[in-house]
């Protein structure tokens, strides 16, 4: 005799996919989730703190970006430079390009920055943008 609380799946392999399609669901929706936020993020090759201002316009993205370390130290995108071999890296395709975005730390010296940026006119760099945090 049969037990009248069991009565067989009619769909079996229906039940399954039914029992799957939320999780394919879920793990869609974190692949597009990771996809979005991991282009977002920057990577640079130190710590930089840039200094907080008040005013300030847009920055042009699509120009090259040197860091300026709290030591000094400076990397143009993700490669670490010399001041004396800045020049020759910003000009190695050709000539320099006409824009640069600097991301200074807070902590660096004046010095320093000027030195870089008498660096790049002599390049041939003629507008220098200088990256900072807005101000509360």
């Amino acid at each position: 005799m049969k037990h009248p609380m069991f009565t067989p799946p009619a769909r079996a392999g229906q039940d399954d996919d039914e029992r799957i399609l939320p999780l394919i669901n879920v793990v869609f929706l974190l692949l597009i989730f990771f996809m979005i936020v991991g282009s977002f993020t920057e990577v640079t090759p130190f710590e930089v703190e840039p200094p907080a201002a008040s005013a300030g316009g847009p920055a042009d993205e699509e120009a090259p970006l040197l860091h300026i370390g709290a030591d000094g130290q400076l990397a143009l995108g993700q490669e670490t430079v010399s001041l004396a071999g800045l020049g020759a890296r910003l000009s190695a395709d050709g000539a320099a390009p006409a824009s640069l975005r600097i991301k200074a730390d807070s902590r660096a010296e004046a010095t320093r920055l000027v030195a870089v940026m008498e660096a790049l006119r002599r390049v041939g760099v003629e507008t220098i943008q200088l990256l900072t945090l807005e101000r509360d």
